[in-house]
């Protein structure tokens, strides 16, 4: 960044505050790293570089410093894993929780793992308008593939619950109708960001009023398609899975005898 946009935008937002010492006008930060560390006195092992780019990645590589990838950037989740961080959060918040977790190490010893990383019960659920048309969102957390709505489940709380909360927090919808559909393992997927093993609770509902959509930070889109739309689009394997579970109690319920008793 130039140094005169910097010193402009931080009139504004103030964030100059918040740094030790800014560099500007660096166009190639793999020239720049290891000037700043030595400069700085920095260790290497103690350094960490964060950034939402492949270059920010490769200049730790270049310094021989520690890097963490950040999903908040243009680069997708396959470019910036082509570039081999040695993590990848989706937000700062994300990394602290691990530093902290950790003792501040990027990474648990091999034997911590298991123990601090059980797995995850979570809710989702394919959710139907008015028109019959069902709720797409596409997130960066899964290499930016369409999914549904959804998240983890609180210590205490029924998943119902946890559904209708995910569901208001991540797109603004109030949903009723909620009927189970199945639960899926979800182990070690390269669609997601990092490594996790998911217990997941799948649903349909119906919006309760109005479908409009208000998207949080987690997605970058969100389409009402009908469901043959929806299998047509790039979609990440557990709705994909959850989609075919869907089609067929639909077909199971409009089948020979159906509404017989």
């Amino acid at each position: 960044m130039h140094r005169d946009h910097f010193t402009a935008q931080c009139r504004v937002t103030g964030f100059d505050a918040y740094l030790d010492k800014p560099y500007t006008d660096v166009w190639d930060k793999r020239k720049k790293i290891g000037e700043i560390l030595a400069e700085n006195h920095l260790l290497a092992d103690e350094t960490l570089f964060i950034g939402d780019m492949q270059h920010d990645v490769e200049t730790a590589h270049h310094g021989r410093i520690h890097s963490c990838a950040v999903l908040t950037g243009y680069n997708t989740l396959e470019q910036l894993r082509a570039a081999r961080p040695d993590l990848i959060v989706e937000h700062l918040g994300e990394l602290r929780r691990v530093l902290e977790q950790n003792g501040m190490d990027l990474q648990p010893a091999a034997a911590d793992f298991e123990a601090t990383h059980p797995p995850l019960a979570t809710v989702g659920a394919l959710i139907f308008n008015e028109e019959g048309e069902v709720l797409m969102i596409r997130t960066h957390k899964w290499s930016n593939l369409w999914g549904i709505p959804g998240g983890k489940i609180k210590w205490g709380e029924p998943s119902e619950d946890a559904l209708r909360r995910e569901i208001a927090e991540e797109t603004g919808l109030t949903v009723t109708d909620i009927e189970f559909v199945l639960v899926q393992d979800c182990i070690h997927s390269k669609e997601f960001y990092r490594d996790a093993h998911f217990v997941l609770l799948n649903y349909t509902c119906h919006c309760a009023g109005p479908a409009h959509v208000i998207l949080n930070d987690e997605a970058r889109e969100a389409r009402w398609v009908t469901m043959p739309d929806a299998g047509r689009l790039p979609l990440n394997a557990p709705t994909r899975i959850l989609l075919e579970a869907v089609k067929a109690k639909n077909r199971d319920r409009s089948g020979p005898g159906a509404g017989k008793r």
